[in-house]
């Protein structure tokens, strides 16, 4: 039987083909056609969350069609974070972006095409759920790796994204820097850690998704620098043959949405866009992010999916659906100065990452 991943990506290739002739139809129901019998919206996202919206636009239509008798079609595009940032900045039309962090959203905003104060349009931030970073090894953990100091050494082989393509990447990159910060190091110190781990990579996938492909499918590497979504649904898809270490410390992810409103005004959709990004604060949406390994952000729903254990080490979800870890120390990007800092400093052009990661 195909993996849940493999008829992810073919029905995101689906409705890729069939948004190139959705988009430019001029026919009733057609996109921004104003039609109350149909409407479409696209969706353009980064690479882990083809599952989650796989289920979460089902959800949606029901809604919208309850509360509208209004049909909606909501066309999805994934890729690495930064990529699909590039991409929506040069035109490819989105009515909705749902990236991996909020400084690929301010990308778009920079292009014009976002208003200022796109976090604040949605309650925390406009993130409606959010994630950590985790280590993904193979069953037994065959090179003994338990933190972040265990990827300085040279028998171990990693597989981690691209930060210049990739959010969850940057996310990864920010966590490790963290914790050798956490050790007392000098910031030269800490370049040097950063370079050995680097100069350990396999491959420098564009996007998580694929990083997650060079991993699983294709056998490398020892160890997975992973979102923890990605962790979880790698267990689900292969019982037995993974474990998910949960590193001592570790950094709050907060992928963000935002509505695109210089394309929700032009194709005439901008209400129907907000009521989709709403509505994944939403107890049943809520349940949906939970049930896709996404950490929701309500606290009743959150406090449902809790994990009691002071294990690191996950060999297989529990049965009774629970799997989040609460103990881990996490920082967030306000450590880092927030996000226009953190790439100023790390992730632009001639920046930290380009001096540690020398091809």
């Amino acid at each position: 039987m195909k993996s849940k991943r493999i008829i992810s990506l073919f029905l995101s290739f689906a409705l890729g083909v069939s948004s190139l002739t959705a988009c430019g139809s001029d026919s009733d129901g057609g996109a921004g056609s104003g039609s109350k019998d149909a409407v479409e919206i696209v969706n353009v996202s980064y690479d882990p969350t083809r599952e989650l919206y796989a289920a979460y636009n089902e959800l949606f239509k029901a809604h919208w069609l309850e509360e509208t008798g209004q049909e909606v079609n909501i066309v999805q595009s994934h890729g690495g974070s930064g990529k699909q940032a590039l991409e929506v900045a040069n035109g490819l039309e989105a009515d909705v972006v749902t990236l991996a962090l909020e400084g690929d959203v301010q990308a778009v905003a920079d292009a014009g095409l976002i208003e200022e104060g796109f976090t604040s349009e949605f309650d925390l931030d406009s993130s409606p759920y959010t994630s950590t970073i985790v280590f993904l090894v193979r069953s037994g953990n065959p090179k003994n790796i338990n933190d972040w100091d265990d990827l300085l050494r040279d028998d171990v082989g990693i597989i981690t994204p691209n930060p210049k393509t990739s959010g969850g990447a940057c996310w990864n990159y920010l966590a490790a820097w963290y914790y050798f910060e956490l050790q007392g190091l000098s910031e030269a110190e800490i370049i040097n850690n950063m370079k050995t781990i680097y100069g350990n990579v396999l491959v420098l996938d564009s996007g998580a998704r694929g990083a997650t492909t060079s991993f699983v499918e294709n056998g490398q590497g020892d160890v997975l620098l992973a979102w923890e979504n990605e962790a979880f649904l790698s267990l689900d898809e292969h019982p037995g043959e993974y474990e998910i270490v949960v590193p001592s410390v570790s950094i709050l992810c907060q992928p963000t949405v935002a509505v695109v409103d210089g394309v929700v005004d032009d194709r005439g959709t901008r209400d129907v866009a907000t009521a989709y990004l709403e509505y994944l604060y939403s107890d049943e949406a809520q349940n949906v992010e939970a049930q896709n390994y996404y950490r929701p952000s309500t606290k009743s729903v959150y406090d449902q999916y809790v994990y009691d254990t002071d294990s690191v080490t996950i060999t297989e979800i529990p049965s009774d659906g629970k799997w989040i870890i609460d103990s881990v120390n996490l920082t967030n990007i306000e450590h880092f100065g927030g996000w226009k800092a953190a790439k100023e400093k790390h992730f632009k052009d001639g920046g930290l990452f380009d001096s540690i990661y020398e091809q």
